[in-house]
């Protein structure tokens, strides 16, 4: 009777086993970890295409912020979680960066993680201070250039895409400044409004609104194409200044043992969502383009821009 029993629960469990794996991804809340705080871009833009995504795949998608050591703490999470498509992380182009700042990293950024999703991308905007004399990037450049000219930047902090941009941008036109990071963009717009620093390379999103009431200047944007809402303000490659352009871009990882069908549900119920002109205007708003790349596509990007931030960190001694 006992072994009968033994029989009986040990069979109970195996047809459970076999019952949870055969529950179709999703059947349950999805979490995703943003390793940045609330209300950063970093924040925002995933929020508004996971909660459309969350309506195509039929189940919740929460957000968990998780924050500290420059972003490392919430991926490392996400990178040691169960690869069963259920905890996933919404990040930036600052996962490129990280790897060369931090040299500690508890995890490998091509190994431990897989691209889901690219979800858009955004420029940073060159801005100063209408008081300040300069009216292009060449008549800036050259002041910049001149012995003791003094010239300082500011951004959100060491290795953020605000600081990347200004380092790239200014290696590439030749001059020398000096960083001044802060710890959120409106202290550094406060001090471009004042002319405390010379420049900040400002997102899109955030620089919009300075410009067009004529609080600052937009000289030069980062990215390789010109932006659709500032048509006048040239791109660093037209401006004459060659592989200075730079942009931010936001995207879904995954642990890299999850299951491929998992990626490729979640990658196609993203690109419907992306494709939607309702969410296009949303990003549009935002500042940010709908950048619908396959996933092999965005590991290719990961891989480029991991080995160029790393030339780049050396180049330019940041620590």
């Amino acid at each position: 009777m006992i072994k009968s029993l033994r029989w009986s629960l040990v069979l109970a469990g195996v047809l459970l086993s076999f019952a949870a794996q055969a529950d179709p991804w999703p059947s349950k809340l999805i979490k995703t970890v943003i390793p940045y705080g609330a209300g950063s871009a970093t924040d925002v833009v995933p929020r508004m295409i996971l909660d459309r995504v969350s309506a195509e795949l039929g189940q919740p998608i929460v957000i968990e912020n998780r924050t500290g050591a420059g972003g490392t703490i919430g991926t490392t999470a996400v990178a040691r979680a169960e690869p069963d498509g259920y905890t996933i992380l919404a990040h930036s182009s600052a996962y490129t960066i990280t790897p060369s700042i931090i040299a500690d990293l508890q995890y490998d950024p091509v190994k431990d993680l897989t691209s889901v999703l690219m979800m858009g991308y955004s420029a940073n905007v060159m801005i100063v201070s209408p008081s300040k004399p300069w009216k292009t990037i060449q008549e800036f450049v050259a002041a910049a250039k001149q012995k003791n000219s003094g010239i300082t930047f500011g951004s959100v902090g060491v290795g953020t895409a605000t600081h990347m941009s200004a380092e790239k941008f200014r290696l590439a036109a030749g001059f020398e400044a000096t960083h001044i990071p802060y710890r959120g963009g409106s202290e550094a717009i406060t001090d471009i409004l004042g002319g405390r620093i010379d420049f900040y390379f400002c997102p899109l999103a955030t620089a919009l609104p300075l410009i067009r009431e004529g609080q600052v200047r937009a000289l030069v944007v980062s990215t390789a194409k010109r932006v659709a809402d500032l048509p006048d303000v040239p791109t660093p490659i037209e401006a004459g200044y060659k592989d200075a352009d730079s942009a931010i871009w936001f995207g879904v990882f995954m642990p890299s043992k999850t299951p491929r069908d998992v990626v490729e549900k979640f990658h196609a119920a993203g690109i419907k969502v992306l494709a939607d002109p309702a969410m296009q205007a949303g990003l549009k708003r935002l500042g940010v383009d709908p950048w619908p790349l396959t996933t092999k596509e965005m590991d290719e990007l990961v891989g480029r821009e991991l080995v160029a931030n790393a030339q780049l960190v050396k180049a330019a001694g940041i620590k």
